[in-house]
């Protein structure tokens, strides 16, 4: 009899053993397979889009003077740097579809040392060496930094991995946790909307932080849609599925008003604060949005959360020093309006502008023909004295313009 019974007894028990495999799936070498393949494809697409933005750029420097608008059509870099462009946005699609959201998010701190390195490279003004790492010493430690930060990102990043069918992303669409994260979003996107568009705040925080709770969707729907293609592939439809041109349209629908609000914020801010500013915020929204839908972190021990979390800070620091060190660009004036000055409505005729006095000194007074007005000149700016009030009796104008002569 126990003879009998030993092969039975070891065969109920197979499956037992089965299910305590499929429960962890972190002591799976194919997973970290695809965290790696993912991560790869998510700094090749990166580093693709920061070569091919730069080629863009200096096709446009170069026909800067050009009369016709678009002469960069007729270059074969401005083509090639779209087509690289192409590449590298397919490359980071591709990699979301294998990695998890809280891992290929960061990542893009990968473009940010890609363009600072190409701008050292292909610098071109004179400078000494002693003048290059006191200005450029920021950038060394800052690009030193995005590196490590991204090296314990991808040791230690989550590696949780689902096939994205129709009925898992239905699954967590409709989970409570996404409920409650979508809710809390919602109401923070409106207020901080109503307050930008009805009270005029217009803070670089508040506009870049609609931009990161409008990309936190983003992702997700990218890695859905993502991820639903790659296993269409492998031969499991999921195109028939309602969720997937649901998650399309999303996908869409988020990528035109986040970029709505960029630009935006390109027109009242510097670059370099939105590009470090915008990824701090837009990292940390979206690797709680991973977080809450796909679960990202489910599973994973307190040490890899919190060398996740070190490299996330690391790469903020290093980002914050590379776009530290950048120059802001100053708005250049050639003229200014006399009518636009409360009391100097008198000193404006027929709409004259009043120019710079260009041959002696450069401030302002005389009025030139903007004929003679070289291209590039330092603008002074206008002496400008409040004076007090006098008696009740008699208005004093609130500006007085201090006359230079040329002598000055």
């Amino acid at each position: 009899m126990e003879g009998g019974n030993g092969p039975s007894l070891q065969l109920q028990q197979l499956p037992l053993a089965t299910t305590a495999v499929s429960v962890q799936p972190h002591t799976d070498s194919f997973s970290y397979k695809e965290n790696l393949i993912g991560a790869l494809l998510a700094i090749f697409g990166h580093l693709v889009i920061s070569i091919a933005l730069n080629l863009q750029k200096y096709t446009h420097i170069r026909l800067a003077g050009s009369k016709d608008p678009r002469a960069y059509f007729r270059t074969k870099t401005w083509w090639c740097g779209l087509f690289l462009l192409v590449l590298g946005e397919l490359g980071v699609f591709s990699s979301y579809a294998f990695a998890p959201l809280s891992l290929i998010v960061p990542l893009s701190a990968v473009s940010l040392v890609a363009s600072a390195i190409i701008g050292i490279i292909f610098i071109k003004e004179k400078w000494k060496p002693k003048d290059f790492l006191r200005r450029y010493v920021l950038s060394f430690v800052g690009c030193g930094l995005a590196i490590v930060g991204t090296y314990l990102l991808i040791t230690f990043g989550p590696n949780s991995h689902e096939k994205m069918t129709g009925e898992n992303i239905t699954r967590h669409l409709v989970s409570w946790p996404f409920l409650l994260y979508m809710l809390v979003e919602i109401i923070i996107f409106c207020l901080l909307l109503y307050f930008y568009k009805e009270k005029n705040a217009n803070y670089i925080v508040v506009i870049l932080l609609l931009v990161a709770l409008l990309g936190s969707m983003t992702v997700v729907t990218v890695k859905a849609v993502a991820g639903m293609l790659v296993v269409s592939i492998q031969g499991n439809l999921q195109l028939d599925y309602p969720i997937f041109y649901i998650m399309l349209v999303c996908m869409i629908a988020t990528a035109i008003f986040q970029a709505t609000f960029l630009a935006q914020a390109s027109q009242l801010y510097d670059s370099s604060q939105i590009a470090s500013i915008g990824y701090i915020l837009s990292t940390t929204v979206a690797i709680t949005a991973g977080a809450t839908f796909y679960l990202d972190f489910t599973g994973e021990d307190v040490l890899h959360i919190c060398m996740f979390a070190l490299g996330c800070l690391i790469a903020f620091l290093g980002v914050f020093l590379i776009t530290r060190n950048r120059k802001k660009s100053v708005p250049f004036e050639p003229y200014i309006s006399m009518d636009a000055m409360p009391g100097m409505q008198n000193m404006h005729d027929k709409g004259i502008a009043v120019q710079p006095d260009l041959k002696a000194s450069f401030s302002y007074g005389a009025l030139e023909n903007n004929d003679n007005m070289p291209e590039i000149y330092t603008p002074a700016t206008l002496p400008i004295v409040q004076e007090q009030h006098g008696s009740k009796g008699v208005s004093v104008p609130p500006y007085r313009v201090l006359e230079h002569s040329k002598k000055e």
